[in-house]
């Protein structure tokens, strides 16, 4: 994927984005998002619907639109465009977002009651690799869009840091894929490897859409923080304040009634809690050091 297509993808989903301003005196829809965390949209929708019906409620707002992005560099551009009051967005795409618009992140998910996750490459099963990434050299392997970051960031970071390799020459590269897509590639052997993170192969083989042998993981990262819950600078403190105090307050119950399986719940947050993604992303060349 060329910086041009990039760029010109990720601004046509800014401007699918784009809802008509409403008055300041009138009461005014929570304008949310999420990323593509399910194979289709229309999956990702249904799963997370209930979540953001809960936080227009925390919040007062009359009600909500949800735009589902198909890639995770689209709605760290939706949400720097000043086109989105919240988010639920991926790490790297928050830290994206934040630099280019001030969001802020107010609570990181709980995943099985932990805030964190872990970027994984997986295999396919029977190819005879022990020591990794040294017994993957030459093989195909699909990484994300770069707005991912298990999928992108974070192994790109690894690559350069830790072992020591250029991706695009130790592997026959390619990028941009969705985390279904590259599990569901792996499965079919169209590729030796993929990027992808924990969570999602859990929900893949819990919904039946991948075979739980059907891919190995051969490499994990150390603890990451989860995804970030984040409110446009522009969102009103009474409003932000609000919905940071429901959500941290969530029930078990409440958890499991709005939010997709093994989600439980939500921790406070700053953008300092997202400092580790950002150092990988100066490290990478694709922020400014500050």
């Amino acid at each position: 994927m060329t910086r041009r297509t990039f760029v010109r993808g990720s601004l046509a989903v800014a401007a699918s984005l784009a809802w008509p301003m409403i008055g300041r005196t009138q009461p005014r829809r929570l304008r949310c998002a999420v990323g593509p965390f399910l194979p289709s949209p229309e999956d990702t929708r249904k799963a997370y619907t209930p979540f953001f019906d809960f936080a227009a409620r925390a919040v007062g707002a009359p009600g909500f639109d949800l735009a589902v992005t198909t890639d995770w560099a689209g709605l760290a551009v939706a949400m720097g465009s000043g086109h989105l009051d919240l988010a639920w967005m991926g790490p790297w795409g928050y830290v994206l977002a934040n630099a280019a618009s001030g969001c802020q992140a107010i609570a990181t998910v709980k995943y099985e009651d932990k805030p964190t996750y872990h970027a994984i490459i997986v295999a396919r099963p029977e190819l005879s690799i022990t020591q990794f990434p040294a017994d993957s050299r030459g093989r195909a392997i699909s990484f994300a869009d770069v707005g991912s970051t298990s999928g992108w960031l974070v192994p790109h970071y690894y690559a350069k840091e830790v072992w020591k390799i250029d991706p695009r020459s130790f592997w026959k590269y390619s990028e941009g894929a969705s985390h279904p897509a590259n599990e569901i590639a792996v499965q079919a052997g169209q590729v030796d490897l993929a990027t992808d993170f924990d969570r999602n192969r859990n929900a893949m083989i819990d919904a039946g859409r991948i075979r739980p042998d059907a891919t190995r993981v051969v490499w994990q990262s150390d603890p990451l923080p989860n995804d970030a819950l984040a409110v446009s600078r522009d969102l009103p403190a009474t409003q932000t304040q609000a919905l940071q105090r429901a959500v941290v307050a969530m029930t078990a119950a409440q958890a499991a009634e709005a939010m997709p399986r093994r989600y439980t719940g939500w921790v406070a947050a700053t953008h300092q809690s997202y400092a580790l993604i950002e150092n990988a992303g100066r490290v990478l060349g694709r922020l400014k050091r500050g």
